[in-house]
């Protein structure tokens, strides 16, 4: 998607969440680092039109996130820091029906949509399990697998990897790799993003770097020894 900031800031009362922003940003793969506060939320909050601006405006493909937030939300998608908190159903595969379900597919065009994308994340055993029995990694690919299903252009980790093991940690990073559909990834995780195409720096409510992930790590850790 193109996704575009034109002076968008976001305030709440007399605090300014996100500074005025102006970006352009279509890559495939998209990090957002910076210290607690800096911006990052609000900035995400913004594209998947949760946050309305302030002032300015934000597009994705042409569609504004105020005046067609309906259409906006439709076509993204958002992996909470904790997928616990998103899979509301009991059993896995009910959960992963729920989104297509409630926009219209059902029988077995319902039933082959949810093994497809069980498959593509490599979870169908996991399918009659309970979210309680399963691990971190898997509760993440169980999210996701709920979100893509639902066939959204752009995809928003916040923090996917927060406090997973090694093991879980790969199954996680190996996901998103394997994504076609475009994703925005909030992380303090500087490895996952290290080999993103473009990765933004905010601090203090703006935009410090917007660079190649490499040179935009290198940014933030001198902020972070400041």
């Amino acid at each position: 998607m193109h996704i575009l900031f034109d002076q968008a800031e976001l305030r709440y009362g007399e605090r300014i969440a996100l500074k005025p922003l102006s970006l352009d940003l279509s890559q495939r793969r998209i990090g957002v680092i910076g210290l607690n506060g800096s911006g990052k939320t609000s900035f995400a909050r913004l594209v998947n039109g949760l946050a309305k601006p302030s002032s300015g405006r934000v597009t994705l493909d042409g569609l504004d996130t105020v005046a067609d937030d309906k259409a906006v939300m439709a076509a993204t998608g958002f992996i909470f820091q904790n997928p616990g908190h998103q899979i509301i159903l009991p059993i896995i595969r009910d959960d992963i029906a729920l989104g297509p379900k409630s926009r219209g597919l059902k029988g077995a065009a319902l039933e082959e949509a949810v093994d497809a994308v069980l498959a593509r994340f490599g979870i169908a055993d996991l399918a009659g399990r309970r979210p309680h029995e399963l691990s971190g990694g898997q509760l993440q690919l169980a999210a996701l697998a709920a979100v893509v299903v639902t066939k959204p252009k752009l995809i928003l980790f916040d923090e996917p990897t927060n406090q997973l093991d090694l093991k879980n940690r790969a199954l996680v990073k190996a996901a998103i790799e394997s994504l076609d559909e475009q994703a925005i990834v909030i992380s303090h995780d500087l490895d996952l993003v290290q080999d993103f195409e473009r990765v933004l720096v905010f601090h203090e409510g703006a935009l410090a770097f917007d660079g190649a992930g490499g040179a935009a790590i290198a940014h933030y850790r001198e902020i972070a020894a400041c």
